[in-house]
């Protein structure tokens, strides 16, 4: 009888064990599906779509986004939530293994607020749910969007300062309807702490409002290009063949063309004649990285000039000297306008580098012919883009919101 009762005991011991290391590994899944860097970005008519990003540590979770219209159901059970599947993608770097997710919600009304998560369908795999708003018809004709550049950072601390300069941002302008920046996210893009403390950084303000990413030469990874960046952002599929990174969106009547001087050169060159070429919005605006006319110039992409003077591209938006610079009014690469007077009729493109929203600062560099305005403040910056009828009004501002710079075009 001691014997069976020894038995007994140890079959007990043996299954609490079980059950115990079950509990344990369905946890450890669980936490590993939870969704963080959570990213919404424009994919589709701002309208009626809304695209979104997050990561993982379960590359195997599924990618969910569930959304109702108006404020948080008391329950997510009811006919009134919407589903939309998305797709999971394995991102190994540094033999770290991540999930990268992306979802788009579509057939979505104009002018209204959703509430959403994101997870993979388990009851304990879902986001905090956020807010979202769909463009607004009478909206898209007067709108603010926020240009940033360089957050580059490797640690938290770093990343603290691209968030208080982001925060900064939306203080004063509250109701920005998008981001645009300027490439090097990260210093290390292959350092999956980088990307997260971005992302933590950016979280109140992505998860709700679209953050446009163009890739700076610190977000490419020699042994995958510019995925550690793709990955995490769910962009247009509209840009040159084979160059990640590179896209289109429209917004109101500004239409925005997103280049990654990274790449294939050549083949931007041919889709961005083609992109500004097609498009019938009245206001162009064109984004990378190394600039054309900034600090110094970035003598590959001289071609790009050649188209944004074609087309009669407004404003240029660049990243990569860490100083501030603001050209005059160009055409055919010279200067054919005045520093403090409204640009008008299409008459010159301006080039900008809204200085640098993270720790790094470059001394400043030679003036040259082009600069009208040209400085180093050892400040992080960002800069508020007014899209106001006719007129297209651009402000400067450190990360405790004094004024640097101010300048306007006309149609």
């Amino acid at each position: 009888m001691r014997i069976m009762l020894q038995n007994v005991t140890i079959a007990v011991v043996i299954v609490t064990l079980l059950v115990l290391l079950f509990v344990l590994q369905q946890q450890r899944t669980s936490s590993a599906s939870l969704p963080y860097s959570i990213v919404t970005t424009f994919k589709g008519n701002p309208s009626e779509a809304r695209a979104f990003a997050w990561t993982t540590d379960n590359p195997e979770a599924a990618s969910i986004v569930q959304l109702v219209s108006g404020s948080e159901p008391a329950s997510w059970n009811t006919e009134a939530i919407i589903t939309f599947q998305g797709q999971t993608t394995l991102l190994e770097i540094n033999n770290k293994k991540l999930g990268t997710h992306k979802a788009e919600a579509t057939g979505l009304l104009p002018g209204t607020t959703y509430t959403y998560r994101v997870g993979s369908g388990e009851s304990n795999s879902w986001s905090t749910p956020a807010q979202f708003t769909t463009a607004a018809q009478a909206d898209t004709r007067s709108f603010t969007f926020l240009n940033l550049t360089d957050s580059q950072g490797t640690t938290k601390p770093d990343f603290k300062l691209w968030g208080n300069t982001l925060n900064k941002a939306f203080e004063l302008y509250p109701n920005a309807r998008f981001v645009i920046h300027n490439g090097d996210l990260t210093e290390n893009a292959d350092d999956s702490n980088g990307w997260r403390y971005l992302l933590e950084q950016a979280m109140p303000w992505s998860a709700s409002i679209p953050f446009m990413p163009v890739v700076g030469n610190n977000d490419v990874w020699k042994e995958a290009g510019a995925a550690p960046l793709t990955s995490r952002f769910n962009l247009p599929a509209n840009g040159a063949n084979g160059v990640a990174g590179s896209y289109s969106f429209d917004y109101g009547t500004v239409h925005v063309a997103v280049l990654n001087t990274e790449d294939d050169i050549d083949a931007q060159t041919k889709w961005l004649d083609a992109d500004l070429a097609a498009t019938k919005q009245p206001w162009l605006i064109v984004a990378f990285h190394r600039p054309l006319y900034g600090g110094s110039t970035y003598k590959k992409i001289k071609d790009w000039g050649e188209i944004i003077d074609r087309n009669k591209v407004d404003l240029v938006l660049q990243g990569h000297n860490h100083e501030y610079s603001r050209s005059y009014p160009l055409r055919d690469g010279k200067v054919i306008g005045s520093a403090n007077k409204p640009v008008k009729a299409h008459a010159g493109t301006i080039y900008v580098v809204t200085n640098t929203s993270g720790p790094k600062f470059n001394e400043k560099k030679e003036d040259q012919f082009y600069h009208a305005v040209h400085f180093q403040n050892g400040e992080q910056m960002f800069a508020a883009i007014t899209v106001a009828g006719e007129t297209l009004t651009y402000t400067a501002y450190t990360s405790d919101g004094s004024q640097m710079d101010t300048f306007s075009v006309q149609h």
